[in-house]
């Protein structure tokens, strides 16, 4: 009886398809949207820092040739694939074009010409708590970010580009503070470490190279700015036209000074 009436009020059909289609009609299928960025939530795990920090400081302290690390995949990829696309379609015109016997590169610290996703993580890299992890990675207290991205903003380096090896500034006029840490950040997806590109780390006679670093995706390289800090990528990029070595450097600052500092004016970090 129950079937019956069920039969009269909705016909053959079910109660849940009350909705008429037609059957010539095809169906829409939904798009898939594209990964999104959730500006609301922080761009770093906070919680996670602290315990990077603690168990890594040891190692960063006993590094050779010079205190450093090397942390892989510490942040959100698709943020950081975010982050790539952004650079990719940034105007190249306001980039600052270097190329002499020491360096040919791209370089930009002008804030206002990143992307939002770009200038929340470089403001997510400059934020207090990020601060905090660095002052006990390194066991440097009394951190001062830079707001003028002194060194740092966006670096790329195409085919043929390099960097020779040096040591960046340290006494920074502008803010009357001295650098004290630098970070690379790289964003190189699918980088075949036969193109070169690695960052290098020589001894403080600058005659030996002690470690190559490759510049691949998510990877977080952090070390101390001094007067004997070589650093540099001296061969020159082998990769393909189409793709470049992108990086987002920051640098942090103190009010005194490390041992030997030097007021070279030339900052050249990644």
């Amino acid at each position: 009886m129950l079937r019956s009436l069920l039969t009269r009020v909705f016909g053959d059909r079910k109660p849940d398809t009350l909705v008429e289609t037609r059957p010539d009609t095809p169906v829409k299928k939904k798009k898939k949207r594209a990964s999104a960025v959730d500006f609301e939530r922080p761009f770093l795990s906070y919680r996670d820092l602290p315990k990077i920090a603690k168990r890594e400081a040891a190692v960063y302290r006993g590094a050779d040739p010079f205190p450093h690390i090397v942390l892989d995949n510490v942040f959100d990829r698709t943020i950081l694939r975010k982050v790539r696309r952004e650079i990719s379609g940034m105007d190249r015109t306001v980039f600052h074009k270097t190329d002499d016997r020491h360096e040919v590169k791209l370089s930009t610290e002008d804030d206002s010409q990143l992307g939002p996703v770009t200038w929340k993580l470089v403001q997510s890299l400059n934020s207090g708590a990020f601060l905090s992890f660095l002052e006990v990675l390194t066991s440097t207290p009394g951190l001062i970010a830079d707001p003028h991205l002194r060194g740092g903003g966006v670096h790329e380096i195409e085919r043929g580009g390099k960097l020779g090896i040096h040591a960046d500034f340290n006494f920074y006029k502008r803010l009357k503070v001295y650098r004290r840490l630098n970070l690379l950040l790289y964003l190189n997806r699918g980088w075949d470490e036969a193109w070169g590109g690695h960052l290098e780390l020589w001894d403080r006679s600058r005659a030996r190279c002690r470690q190559r670093i490759a510049p691949l995706f998510n990877r977080m390289v952090i070390f101390d700015t001094s007067s004997t800090s070589f650093h540099g990528h001296p061969s020159p990029l082998d990769c393909p036209e189409e793709e470049s070595r992108k990086c987002l450097p920051s640098t942090t600052t103190r009010s005194t000074a490390p041992m030997r500092a030097t007021t070279s004016r030339i900052p050249r970090t990644s």
